[in-house]
């Protein structure tokens, strides 16, 4: 079983939510959002680092300049001129086409720093998290490695990057359910049905945690009703659980009765994925 935890911004309470699912039901965690990790400061992991490369092309003899491998790239990553070629290791999305069709074999398998993927354990709970390298371009790679090395498990809950771009998608790709956190404010709404069209285009089913709860804002609650999606849990807005978050403890150490909830907490009919 593999549960995403994401959200349509950031601020919303995601990793709070992420941390204390994995704490509750002692699951792997795989903080995703390798731009800014930061379920560890939660849960103090000890273990090992690894340095992760990617491929970029580099050109290691002259070629007879044919432009082939200018004509695979999508992304722009190779210029080809008379009588010199042009290699942008920023734009390379590591593809291999250039490789493939070069005729003359003029290109080889280079190497550029992604960033570092670190796995350990702390707090009874197993979690790994990957930090891009300062200046790299796209954190989708570095999420790849990170659930090629730890997926599929029992039982893993994937911390989400915020947002709905390339990063998240990658995420949340694969798998089981999708929980989306929110909170009840106009920003919160228009971020949420952003995220549920996102969710929805993966063919992932979908429900929501409300966070900061106890302001009435009806919008939200039409929204779900409208959408069939259930409303799982409610966070209240307490001083007690953003005192708790601030020390580093976590929301369980504030509510440890959300250990014992379970099922949804509105009656709506459950969300069902569409491709």
């Amino acid at each position: 079983m593999i549960v995403a935890v994401a959200s349509g911004k950031g601020g919303t309470g995601k990793t709070t939510v992420a941390v204390a699912l994995a704490q509750s039901a002692k699951a792997f965690l795989l903080d995703a959002d390798v731009e800014e990790p930061n379920a560890h400061l939660f849960l103090r992991p000890r273990g090992r680092e690894d340095l992760v490369f990617r491929m970029v092309p580099e050109q290691v003899r002259d070629c007879g300049f044919c432009g082939r491998c200018a004509e695979i790239c999508r992304f722009g990553a190779i210029t080809v001129f008379p009588g010199e070629v042009l290699i942008f290791p920023e734009m390379c999305h590591a593809c291999y086409g250039c490789l493939e069709v070069c005729p003359e074999g003029a290109l080889r398998e280079g190497r550029r720093p992604l960033g570092r993927v670190f796995v350990g354990e702390g707090a009874g709970v197993r979690t790994a998290y990957g930090c891009l390298e300062v200046g790299e371009p796209m954190a989708s790679p570095l999420i790849k490695v990170l659930k090629d090395r730890f997926l599929p498990g029992d039982r893993v809950v994937v911390d989400c990057p915020p947002g709905t771009s390339c990063p998240m998608l990658t995420a949340v790709r694969g798998a089981d359910y999708c929980l989306l956190v929110t909170e009840p404010t106009p920003f919160g709404l228009h971020d949420l049905r952003q995220a549920v069209e996102a969710v929805r285009v993966l063919g992932v089913p979908v429900g929501v945690i409300l966070n900061r709860a106890g302001v009435e804002f009806s919008p939200l609650e039409h929204f779900l009703e409208e959408e069939g999606i259930p409303l799982l849990l409610e966070i209240p807005h307490e001083r007690r659980i953003a005192e708790a978050c601030a020390r580093g403890e976590g929301l369980l150490s504030a509510r440890p009765e959300f250990v014992r909830q379970t099922g949804v907490r509105r009656k709506v009919p459950p969300f069902v994925g569409r491709a």
